[in-house]
């Protein structure tokens, strides 16, 4: 097997890096809406909040689950980087496990945004009932 350089880890840094950014951004404005939409439930106890609300309650799951295996990619990565010295199947190991739980990162912001796209056709279709939803 070959040895694993240290390019190969080192370029998944500033991709871990950027989703994490990213996931950070969408559980923000995530949790200011849901914020927001609770106050509103206060006040009116509006069934169709309540649906929205128990939607980005599922949203935010997902980005939970997203930023925590994209913190276990970074750590694996981490760890391959160290290991490359020193045990080079253990760099490979956790390379490749790295590579999985960015992967299983990204599946769930997937899911995300399809939950995200959904909830706004139900929301374009309460203003516009012409508007199916899909």
């Amino acid at each position: 097997m070959d040895t694993l350089s240290y390019n190969a880890p080192g370029i998944l840094f500033p991709a871990i890096s950027l989703l994490m950014l990213a996931f950070t951004n969408r559980f923000l404005g995530l949790s200011s809406l849901t914020r927001q939409l609770l106050d509103k439930y206060r006040e009116s106890e509006d069934p169709n909040i309540e649906a929205q609300v128990r939607n980005l309650v599922t949203r935010i799951s997902h980005i939970r689950f997203s930023q925590t295996f994209g913190i276990l990619s970074m750590t694996f990565c981490t760890a391959s980087i160290l290991f490359i010295a020193v045990w080079n199947i253990g760099a490979w190991i956790c390379f490749g496990l790295s590579l999985f739980a960015m992967l299983t990162s990204l599946v769930y912001s997937l899911l995300e945004i399809r939950l995200s796209v959904r909830a706004l056709e139900l929301e374009i279709h309460a203003v516009f009932p012409w508007d199916s939803p899909r």
